[in-house]
């Protein structure tokens, strides 16, 4: 049977299994488009701007584990695009990108709308694709779903010639595919999982230290198991929340920039280390000159560029996460020797007087709303089991520190490359993947601003999102660091001129609630979410002078926290073997 290059593209993502493909057409995508429109089972999203699109299918992505798909056309559809590529190049979330492109006799003319996608993708993709002959498209999209999907997952873009679309050939969608020079292990080194139970074991002050690569690899139960196996402390990065309960005594909470003080503290004194699925960036070390400076580590991740590329390591193990430490809980179910009781029961009363300092104090008796306690009151009011998508700045950081999250795919932001608007279009993907589930949108006025048009889509596929907004009148992060480090000198981080949220999204076709009083807070949580069928936007007017704590300020070490003024006298410094 012979088929256009667009229908190639079309059945090639029915035979994949496709749900959803975010996108927006132009010239160079018509084809496909047409395509779409003569079929019904892969369900396109309209959205309002390029960079959503790729934000949804990412939030898709996240939530699912499936690859998200996005479909633009040439010129500024690759290039708006790109911010949503390079979020989730960052963050090694599996995207297949489909970027329509010029006729291919056009190519390197300057014709209309045409850009080098390949060249201006390529450091932001995992791999991608230019496709010359419409034989070659149906083994291009299975290496490209492959690709995305397997090893360290990734956005794979395919950018196709609008004559590759017309032109026909015989179809056949390839079963699996080989390729010669992408093999990624899976299976970890048998000798170097028996050394890192020797390490492990022997330990006197352990922790485990575990990032997304957890959550790629669905591994939150086997790392459950380990830690209560071993009985060790347990920190998650930003990217891990959710692997571990965060409700449990092994639990230390989220390490790094506005991690928990007993989090660094015990990643800065700890001896041995087991890092899974991380891959120890700024955010997490602070300076590397003074992190973790006793630790020996055992470092276990699908990249092996990742290892020792930042941090000295004494065990590597390259493989997935998920066979890894199921290999590395049977190996330790082998041995008769268990952790040192002794040291493992004074490395608890340290952490336990760690504790003791109320690291994420803040005041519950203000007059101002408190963002942490609008955070604290969805939790409370959603019971936990929401779906959270952030946005960037100190919304997202109070949402990672007081929205505890007990399962891994529910808490969904942009960590690695930290992109303001992320959090609207990527709950549109949240919501498409779970209709019944209650998705939550935690953002600041300035980062919902970015891609506000995206309420439109919303309306248009009847996206029942809750929008929680911390409106403090300021790119709040940005004023928190002019006010710690640049003498208050507060330039051009107060958002002037904002517009009325509440008639904003009623314009929209939704709901719309302002709350000024903290004594209102719950009361309008509740009132919206009784809302099920309806998009609901709660504009919270929080205090303006309130900031992140702790925060690791940059050149400091973990054990050089700035901590809330009302948390408490840190514990004496101790000598260290």
């Amino acid at each position: 049977m012979e088929l256009t290059g667009a229908d190639i593209v079309v059945k090639c993502l029915q035979d994949e299994g496709i749900d959803y493909i975010f996108g927006y057409p132009g010239g160079a995508a018509l084809h496909i488009y047409d395509a779409l429109y003569r079929q019904d089972k892969v369900k396109h999203i309209l959205v309002r701007h390029e960079q959503g699109a790729s934000h949804a299918a990412d939030g898709y992505a996240r939530a699912t584990g499936k690859p998200g798909v996005v479909l633009v056309t040439s010129g500024p559809g690759i290039t708006n695009a790109v911010t949503g590529i390079a979020t989730a190049y960052m963050d090694s979330i599996p995207l297949v990108v489909i970027s329509g492109q010029v006729p291919t006799h056009l190519i390197g003319d300057d014709a209309f709308q045409e850009v080098d996608a390949v060249g201006i993708t390529r450091p932001c993709v995992k791999h991608n694709f230019l496709v010359k002959d419409v034989k070659d498209l149906a083994m291009t999209m299975k290496k490209a779903f492959f690709v995305a999907s397997s090893g360290r997952p990734g956005p794979v873009l395919i950018d196709v010639p609008k004559d590759v679309t017309a032109n026909k050939t015989e179809y056949m969608y390839p079963r699996s595919v080989k390729m010669r020079s992408y093999a990624p292990v899976v299976r970890g080194h048998p000798k170097q999982i028996r050394k890192a139970a020797d390490l492990l074991l022997n330990a006197k002050r352990p922790i485990i230290y575990t990032g997304g690569g957890v959550v790629s690899a669905d591994a939150e139960e086997t790392l459950r198991e380990l830690v209560q196996l071993l009985g060790y402390p347990c920190t998650n990065t930003l990217m891990g929340l959710g692997a571990y309960p965060y409700n449990d005594s092994l639990f230390l909470g989220m390490l790094g920039m506005h991690g928990t003080y007993e989090a660094n503290m015990a990643m800065h004194d700890c001896d041995v280390m087991l890092a899974v699925g991380a891959r120890f960036d700024d955010r997490i070390t602070g300076d590397l000159s003074k992190f973790s400076p006793f630790a020996k580590i055992v470092h276990v991740d699908i990249d092996p560029s990742s290892i020792g590329k930042n941090v000295k390591v004494e065990i590597p193990i390259v493989g997935d996460a998920k066979s890894i430490l199921e290999d590395l809980v049977k190996e330790l179910h082998s041995r008769k020797q268990q952790p040192e009781p002794g040291a493992l029961k004074q490395w608890w009363k340290q952490i336990d007087e760690w504790r003791g300092i109320d690291c994420l104090n803040y005041d519950r008796n203000s007059e101002k709303i408190k963002p942490q306690y609008v955070v604290e009151k969805l939790h409370e009011v959603t019971q936990g089991k929401a779906f959270v998508t952030s946005d960037v700045g100190q919304h997202q950081m109070w949402a990672a520190q007081f929205y505890g999250f007990d399962k891994t795919r529910r808490w969904i932001n942009s960590g690695g490359l930290g992109t303001m608007g992320f959090g609207l279009p990527s709950a549109m993907g949240v919501q498409l993947a779970y209709p019944d589930d209650l998705v939550c949108c935690i953002t600041g006025e300035a980062s919902i601003i970015m891609c506000i048009q995206e309420l439109s889509t919303c309306k248009q596929y009847d996206l029942p999102i809750k929008i929680i907004n911390l409106n403090n009148r300021y790119m709040g992060m940005v004023r928190q660091w002019q006010e710690f480090f640049y003498d208050r000198r507060y330039s051009h981080s107060y958002m002037d001129a904002l517009p009325d949220f509440v008639a904003l999204s009623e314009s929209f076709g939704h709901r719309g609630l302002l709350v000024e009083k903290p004594s209102d807070v719950e009361g309008a949580l509740k009132e919206a979410f009784a809302m099920r069928d309806q998009l609901v936007f709660l504009d919270f007017i929080t205090d303006q002078a309130e900031n992140v704590y702790p925060m690791i300020a940059a050149g400091k070490g973990h054990n050089e926290m700035h901590l809330n003024p009302g948390s408490g006298e840190p514990p004496q410094e101790r000598e260290l073997a």
